[in-house]
């Protein structure tokens, strides 16, 4: 089952102690020099991000064997394949001063070159494929063969682009890794030993659990909280999953419907600041601009989607009369506070680091460091930290971000191979004449293409590949470069929770012991809102906080307000309720203020809260007459 529910393959320990020593070494020796790097400055480009990925082969070459039963024959297989990527890696930087004073393309490569240049590429896509299954490194094998058989570039050019340039597999998105991903998963590793999981759920409990539908809002709540921790929605499943979906269940949710609120929630996690996915830096790297801008685009989206789970928590358990969790059982909020609640000084470094203008990965090097001293702080959560605790976190945060690492090489194949053939250029001819010059036609075939793509791979690729070849479009077609990157990540992101394979949900479905296709859908249904809010930002930029010379506060609040409350409308009708129960006559009413409160305008503003204030007024009569 495991193998199902996760976007990424399962390490193997090996048996032999001496492996798995090594494994440790090798895994606490790269998280400290990322954080050594952090703290002082990098080296040179390709040397660090060179440096970043030999660490990753070695820790992929040593988790993932090419055989699960193990024996002699694979364990050398594999000994062969790390030997011969450290080998190509160690070539560039052996022959480094070579590497700076050619000129590429004019200068040819000699066999070495060459042979080291495909060595390079396999062992890439080999080690992509154990990590995170087949779908990246077969459409970078699509590219590959593309530019070798179907354009005028001959395969020398292209692996001179691939290895020995920074616009192939050493490009910007393996700096993004190794430089600010890193960072935050090592974070994230020390909040997890910290006990900060433990703080994010009584957190929840005590402030939304004796409210109507009490455990899905806790679900809501902590997986928004988590996305602190964890990048990924499988992760955030697995962890708040087990609490929350039997509390669901127990208060009377479906059990299709407690696996999609977990899940959509959960999914939510890669677009909440302060930290969010890795996809989210790797956007930073593409536009050029601080992370903290990045995570200042994202916070009224991040309101929008959260804000839409919410409030269809809140419909559901209000029309099926699902009760919260008892008082008895819930944690008392300021309790927590004072037990638990100085863990929350690691993400505040961050938010204040971040504000006051210090760069990324070292605001996640001094939360990081902080999180152990912190949780000495008190009796209660420094209870279980020991030397050892370091060691665990300095080794999971290196486990954790070998996906990201190998993803990203993987994606610099691709990369590489869009920008010397000109496919981008191509791909935005094709959408246009597609879209037939229409923006929303242009946002659809985009929209679906992230969620196909992000179907066979994690975010952060199936980003990058919409960045290559999709969104150039419909940046041409007016809109501008952040919300188009903002709205191919947030569809890149939707498909953990969209059906075929909408991995999120089928993680929570198998905590909930529910049929995996009706809790896709009923994901579907509860983020229905979320599938819009990206054509809202796209339409109306100040969604995200960008401001133009004639935009001022006012305009950007009434956005926000309109926004949030068409959202609110939209799950009502999806939900069949408001403020009592919704007919089908309310439910179209609903949906019709809705689209009129997402599309900017005051006309239609004024007509969507009249629609919506009708709809409350017509339910609240009906409420008052059945109570008398």
């Amino acid at each position: 089952m495991q193998q199902v529910i996760s976007d990424e393959s399962i390490a193997i320990d090996p048996a032999s102690k001496a492996l798995k020593t090594l494994i440790t070494v090798l895994a606490v020796a790269m998280s400290l020099y990322h954080m050594y790097v952090a703290g002082f400055g990098p080296p040179e480009a390709v040397i660090f991000r060179g440096t970043h990925l030999m660490f990753a082969l070695g820790l992929v070459f040593l988790l993932y064997p090419s055989s699960s039963k193990g024996g002699v024959a694979a364990r050398s297989y594999d000994m062969l394949l790390l030997v011969m990527g450290i080998a190509a890696i160690a070539h560039i930087f052996i022959d480094y001063e070579n590497f700076t004073r050619r000129i590429i393309y004019i200068d040819e490569l000699s066999k070495t070159d060459l042979f080291y240049s495909f060595v390079m590429v396999v062992i890439v896509l080999e080690g992509t494929r154990r990590v995170i299954g087949w779908a990246l490194p077969v459409t970078a094998m699509i590219f590959i063969a593309y530019t070798a058989f179907f354009t005028q570039i001959k395969l020398p050019v292209l692996m001179e682009q691939l290895y020995f340039s920074t616009e192939g597999i050493f490009g910007s998105t393996l700096g993004v890794s190794a430089s600010y991903v890193m960072l935050f998963v090592i974070f994230g590793a020390f909040m997890e030993k910290s006990g900060t999981g433990q703080l994010f759920m009584d957190f929840a409990m005590s402030i939304t659990g004796k409210y109507a539908g009490g455990p899905g809002k806790v679900a809501v709540v902590s997986s928004s909280l988590f996305g602190t921790v964890s990048g990924s929605a499988v992760a955030n499943v697995m962890v708040d999953g087990p609490i929350t979906i039997p509390l669901m269940k127990r208060t009377g949710f479906r059990p299709s419907f407690a696996a999609a609120v977990e899940s959509v929630a959960s999914t939510g996690g890669q677009l909440m600041p302060p930290v969010m996915g890795a996809a989210a830096f790797v956007m930073a790297e593409f536009l050029a601009v601080p992370y903290a801008q990045v995570a200042l685009w994202a916070v009224i989206p991040a309101l929008l989607y959260y804000a839409s789970v919410f409030f269809a928590v809140h419909f559901e358990a209000k029309r099926y009369k699902l009760a919260g969790v008892p008082l008895s059982e819930l944690p008392r909020f300021k309790q927590v506070m004072l037990e638990r609640g100085h863990l929350f000084i690691p993400i505040l470094i961050i938010l204040f680091g971040l504000f006051l203008g210090f760069s990324a990965p070292l605001c996640a090097l001094i939360a990081a460091i902080s999180c152990l001293p912190v949780a000495l702080m008190r009796k209660l959560t420094r209870t279980g930290i020991t030397w050892m605790t370091v060691i665990q976190a300095l080794e999971d945060g290196a486990r954790s971000a070998l996906s990201v690492a190998m993803a990203c090489a993987c994606a610099g194949i691709v990369i590489g191979c869009v920008t010397i053939t000109g496919l981008g250029i191509v791909f935005t001819q094709v959408v246009i004449e597609l879209a037939n010059n229409s923006l929303f036609l242009a946002l659809l075939l985009t929209a679906l293409a992230g969620i196909v793509l992000g179907m066979g791979m994690p975010t952060t690729p199936a980003y990058i590949v919409m960045v290559s070849l999709l969104v150039p479009a419909i940046i041409k077609l007016g809109v501008d470069a952040p919300s188009a990157h903002m709205f191919a990540l947030y569809f890149a992101i939707l498909s953990a929770i969209t059906p075929p394979v909408a991995l999120a949900v089928f993680a929570a479905a198998a905590l909930a012991k529910a049929n995996m296709w009706e809790a896709g859908f009923a994901a579907m249904r509860a983020a229905a809102p979320a599938y819009i809010v990206p054509f809202m930002f796209v339409y109306e930029p100040t969604l995200l906080l960008i401001f133009k010379d004639d935009t001022s506060y006012i305009t950007v609040l009434w956005s926000v307000l309109t926004a949030l409350i068409g959202v609110i409308a939209l799950a009502g009708g999806f939900f069949g309720w408001l403020v009592g129960y919704a007919t089908i006559t309310h439910r179209v009413l609903l949906l019709i203020a809705a689209a009129c409160l997402i599309k900017p305008g005051l006309i239609t503003d004024v007509i969507g809260f009249g629609l919506m204030a009708t709809v409350a007024l017509l339910q609240w009569n009906n409420t008052k007459r059945a109570t008398v």
